[in-house]
């Protein structure tokens, strides 16, 4: 048997696990022959029902509300989605395969044997906002240069690279670099979901189940099912189906920078008069709206969202609820509408640099990530300035 194919005995029934590369044809024809050789009772597949629907018929970009998405709070989020998906998109290009295909194919070869089938992942959704969620901001901005780096790379993967991928040394030296860099993340996108994943493949009843999933989750999957049928684990998933709340530090850090400025300029004002107290507050000013403004104009953005981003920067910064990356990429929305090329090419246009400033959609996130990270570095820049006018 394939060193990615396990075969799991438990008290009552057995599992077979066969471990794919996502954007391996390989793997795709390996999965068919291997369902319609075991002939399972289920085939369970490493995919939510929303991912089947998107893959099997085509993406809804076209429905994509940039404003509303900006409103919401879910710019980050979205940027670290659309630059997953370009570099999935050039990888598949890169291998000849297109990312889920060994899914598509499991499903069809079960259907084709009249076998039932189960998706077994978690919404990805869920998945991108947890991993979000228990990410503190430096992590976030990590994962997001991570991935656009690989969104954009020129690199590309020979056939035999993609093989190779299946290989345990391979992925236990990729696992092991992913917990060094973002320990979070790791925790959600791989240790999470081995845990959800056999849970649903071990509450499927019928005596053989193939189950379908990345060659990375291999042996955290065969662990955890081995945990559920000794009865050290249960099948209850309802801790990690949720994002996290937020937390009580984050909110008092979130206030922390609005108080510590504001009681510097006051602090200014007590103790050197009010001219002091309005040279500080001019400073930070310029300091964090000039910032602001100048991640925009990285972006060639409009010149009334350049504006927009300096003299909203110093508000958003007293209201951590609302970041200047909000007023930014609303002020850009409205200047330059996104057209419905835009969001028909939206999928193409995440796997190249050109793509990402060319398209307003894309173009519209990067103003808000640039202009955020502008006025962040612009506050960590003016806080000595006003401690220096206070103690001096």
């Amino acid at each position: 048997m394939s060193q990615t194919v396990r075969r799991v005995e438990l008290k009552d029934r057995a599992i077979v696990l066969v471990g794919t590369v996502h954007i391996s044809k390989e793997s795709t024809e390996e999965v068919r022959s291997l369902i319609e050789a075991e002939k399972p009772g289920r085939v369970c597949v490493e995919i939510d029902e929303g991912r089947y629907r998107s893959m099997s018929q085509g993406g809804s970009w076209e429905s994509l509300d940039i404003g509303k998405v900006l409103k919401e709070g879910k710019g980050f989020l979205l940027m670290a989605n659309l630059a997953l998906a370009g570099f999935q998109r050039r990888m598949g290009e890169s291998s000849g395969g297109k990312p889920g295909d060994e899914m598509l194919a499991a499903v069809r070869a079960a259907e084709g044997a009249g076998v039932p089938y189960s998706f077994c992942d978690r919404e990805v959704q869920v998945t991108l906002k947890r991993a979000w969620g228990l990410s503190g901001f430096w992590n976030k901005a990590k994962l997001l240069a991570s991935l656009v780096d690989s969104a954009f790379s020129s690199e590309k993967l020979s056939a035999e690279e993609v093989e190779r991928l299946k290989e345990k040394n391979e992925l236990d030296s990729m696992m092991a670099e992913l917990a060094a860099f973002l320990p979070s993340v790791k925790e959600v996108l791989i240790d999470e979901r081995d845990r959800f994943l056999a849970s649903r493949i071990y509450l499927s009843s019928e005596s053989l189940v193939v189950a379908v999933v990345g060659a990375g989750h291999l042996d955290g999957i065969e662990a955890y099912l081995r945990k559920l049928d000794s009865g050290e684990a249960s099948p209850d998933t309802s801790s990690i189906e949720a994002p996290p709340p937020s937390s009580a530090a984050g909110k008092i850090v979130g206030w922390s920078i609005p108080a510590i400025i504001v009681g510097f300029i006051v602090l200014g004002f007590f103790k050197s008069g009010a001219d002091a107290s309005l040279s500080m507050l001019l400073r930070w000013i310029l300091l964090n709206g000039s910032l602001a403004a100048l991640g925009s104009a990285l972006c060639l953005a409009h010149p009334l969202t350049i504006v927009a981003s300096f003299v909203a920067a110093p508000i958003a910064t007293l209201n951590p609820f609302v970041g200047v990356g909000l007023f930014a990429g609303l002020a850009e929305a409205f200047l330059r509408k996104p057209r419905v090329s835009d969001l028909e090419n939206l999928a193409a246009d995440v796997a190249s640099v050109k793509g990402f400033y060319t398209n307003r959609v894309t173009k519209i996130l990067l103003i808000f990530f640039l202009s955020s990270i502008g006025g962040m570095i612009g506050n960590f820049i003016a806080l000595p300035f006003l401690a220096s006018g206070v103690l001096k």
